[in-house]
């Protein structure tokens, strides 16, 4: 079972802090902190630079807190604020991935969830630290909390529909 829930820190977790650095750099086929900007404005978002570089670090963090089995409740709480805000987003073309669906957001909010249910394992800061077990109600706080956040982000930082920002947004890739 350690062996599983490493595995799982460390393939999640890295591939959310990779998600991060692309949002605001040009590292691993990233954009940068402009095309970062340019994503939550063609999503909708006011704050261009300012949003991306939040969104960006807060997935780095949570990715490498998760990676590393470090502070669970707090990475999850991270991890499911910025995927509430991507959930969001791409609520309106449904569930499923291959329609641009809210799918895999979905997913990434879950598992750092479940991660701090079950502990981070054995080879983890965590128990390192002697932090482990989290008792259940974190798990509820902290999803609770990173819910609450990605929705009063798309509250606060969401343009109303039609309204526009005066600047062009280059297409996707």
């Amino acid at each position: 079972m350690n062996t599983g829930l490493l595995i799982l820190r460390l393939v999640i977790g890295l591939l959310f802090a990779g998600h991060g650095i692309q949002k605001i750099s040009h590292w691993l086929g990233g954009h940068g902190i402009e095309g970062g900007a340019a994503e939550f404005r063609a999503d909708g978002f006011r704050g261009g630079r300012l949003t991306a570089a939040a969104a960006g670090l807060g997935q780095i963090a949570a990715g490498l807190l998760l990676a590393a089995g470090a502070l669970t409740p707090l990475a999850a709480a991270i991890a499911a604020g910025v995927m509430t805000v991507a959930v969001t987003v791409k609520w309106r073309n449904g569930l499923w991935v291959q329609d641009n669906g809210y799918e895999y957001p979905l997913v990434l909010v879950i598992l750092p969830a479940v991660l701090t249910l079950t502990g981070p394992g054995r080879w983890s800061a965590d128990q390192a630290l002697g932090l482990l077990p989290w008792d259940p109600w974190w798990t509820v706080v902290a999803v609770g909390l990173g819910v609450a956040g990605g929705l009063m982000t798309r509250v606060f930082l969401g343009r109303p529909s039609g309204e526009s920002e005066g600047t062009s947004v280059p297409p996707r890739s």
